[in-house]
């Protein structure tokens, strides 16, 4: 249900909710009891597209129901002698 901006004579602002079709002109302020006219506002347009909202979405899942990793992809060939480079600078490196 939206919600509209009102504002009475005395000043006050105050916000309530109607529904689309019931949203009157004028309320009671709750605060004076005077009538409150409705004010102009800026409608909220939001710029992310229905994709940008499942990325979020997921991001969100994964952060608290994150996939557990038990090996190797599969499909993912296996490296002879344990080996993961054929890089000849990185025999050098310390070991673990």
């Amino acid at each position: 249900m939206p919600t509209y901006s009102f504002r009475c004579a005395d000043g006050d602002e105050f916000d309530a909710r109607f529904s689309i079709v019931d949203v009157p002109a004028s309320t009671t302020c709750p605060h004076c009891g005077q009538p409150a006219k409705r004010m102009p506002s800026a409608p909220y347009v939001s710029r992310a597209g229905s994709s940008a909202y499942g990325l979020i979405d997921r991001s969100a899942s994964s952060a608290h129901e994150p996939e557990v990793v038990s090996g190797t992809l599969p499909g993912a060939p296996r490296r002879a002698g344990g080996r993961y480079t054929t890089n000849p600078l990185h025999q050098k490196l310390p070991r673990t």
